[in-house]
């Protein structure tokens, strides 16, 4: 099987590892310290906050700027349901702004012209979490407009993006946003096994996302209210949760993050071999914008007919080849539809679903597996094509 995505190891990776489990300290030790700086100095940001997963720098970012009942969080339905449910963990209320069906990330036309309609009705949101689908960055200055105009924080849900470039800057440096999240699992760009990242250049959000993720907990005597105590005093000072990350989980960020150009630009060629292996086929891929470098987690196609998409997953499948689809509209789940959402709400956002198919791509896929994708595909394409023919005969 050709898998849509793996993570590759070398042996300083795995040496990295085995030095700090030789180490006292496996965790919450100075290699976690080590990798916050070495992520936020690389993006060109101030403070990093790593976490056991994106899902938990998603919820410490929403509880770190302040979000609550009653309050909101917009998203775009176009992503993992993470992105949506780090509102529902806070109770605020969730709801979503569609697509552009050229990128597949939030439109700012329509993020605008929900927004116009949200202050007559006096339902702003409080967050917007901004998904950079496949790798490539939303249009985060047109974002940042809005946001400064509507009042409401920014946080980029980066899953996909550590290492894309917007503007010639790295995703992450937090010029138009107040918190950017980075995803460490193995099948995206760098991996901790599992793991996450907070990216902020607020010292206070910084500081909350800290306390948050380690059970609200805090023995730094310039925090304590009561100094009298001996050094083995600490207090609670909020509800916080074990969302930490290890000392092994960052050596191996660590090691890994020296190759992240290495890995960007390897998936960036894979891109344009397999734009020009498919420009005959009946089917359409992502438009990069001409400010954006993606880096590339996912490549999806759509296919010029979404009947066929079935077809074509099941063929490719049983030839060793591991399509997926992403993804299934948050708002279509049942949980959501508990809330009040359903289908047809989201058009753009649900035409791009029914069309879409993600191919395999990863760091060391040779040109003869992309070659056995593409053929396969092609192959997938035709077969639905002449069953179609022959069903109406």
């Amino acid at each position: 099987m050709i898998p849509y995505g793996k993570q590759t190891i070398c042996p300083a990776d795995i040496n990295a590892v085995i030095e700090a489990l030789s180490s006292n300290l496996i965790t919450q030790g100075p290699k976690v310290d080590a990798f916050e700086r070495a992520v936020a100095n690389k993006v060109g940001a101030k403070f990093g906050v790593a976490t056991n997963s994106a899902t938990s720098s998603l919820h410490l970012a929403c509880l770190s700027l302040g979000l609550s009942v009653g309050k909101r969080l917009w998203t775009s339905s176009n992503t993992f349901v993470a992105s949506a449910n780090c509102g529902l963990y806070c109770d605020a209320n969730v709801d979503f702004v569609d697509i552009d069906p050229a990128t597949y990330n939030l439109c700012p036309q329509k993020l605008k012209k929900k927004l116009i309609v949200a202050e007559k009705a006096d339902q702003l949101p409080d967050i917007l979490v901004a998904v950079h689908m496949c790798g490539q960055s939303c249009n985060m200055e047109a974002i940042n407009t809005l946001a400064k105009c509507y009042g409401f924080a920014v946080i980029e849900d980066a899953s996909h993006a550590i290492g894309a470039k917007y503007q010639n800057q790295y995703v992450g440096n937090c010029r138009y946003s107040d918190i950017t999240v980075f995803s460490f699992h193995p099948v995206k760009i760098i991996t901790t096994a599992e793991g996450g990242m907070a990216i902020t250049n607020n010292i206070e959000l910084a500081k909350a996302m800290k306390n948050l993720r380690s059970h609200g907990i805090t023995n730094d005597p310039a925090e304590l209210k009561d100094t009298n105590q001996g050094a083995w005093y600490y207090e609670q000072t909020a509800l916080g949760f074990n969302y930490r990350m290890t000392d092994l989980q960052a050596a191996l960020g660590i090691s890994q993050l020296t190759r992240l150009d290495e890995f960007v630009e390897r998936r960036n060629q894979l891109a344009v071999r397999y734009n020009e292996k498919l420009d005959s086929l009946p089917l359409t891929t992502t438009t990069l914008l001409i400010d954006c470098k993606s880096a590339w987690h996912l490549y999806v196609i759509q296919l010029e007919n979404p009947s066929y998409r079935r077809h074509v997953f099941d063929v490719m499948r049983e030839q060793g080849i591991g399509v997926h689809v992403h993804y299934i509209p948050v708002h279509t789940q049942p949980h959501y539809q508990k809330l009040g959402f359903n289908w047809r709400q989201f058009p753009t956002t649900e035409e791009y679903y029914h069309a879409a198919l993600s191919l395999p791509l990863f760091f060391n896929m040779t040109e003869d597996e992309q070659d056995q994708v593409v053929a396969t595909l092609s192959n997938a394409i035709s077969s639905a094509l002449n069953a179609r023919i022959k069903s109406k005969r």
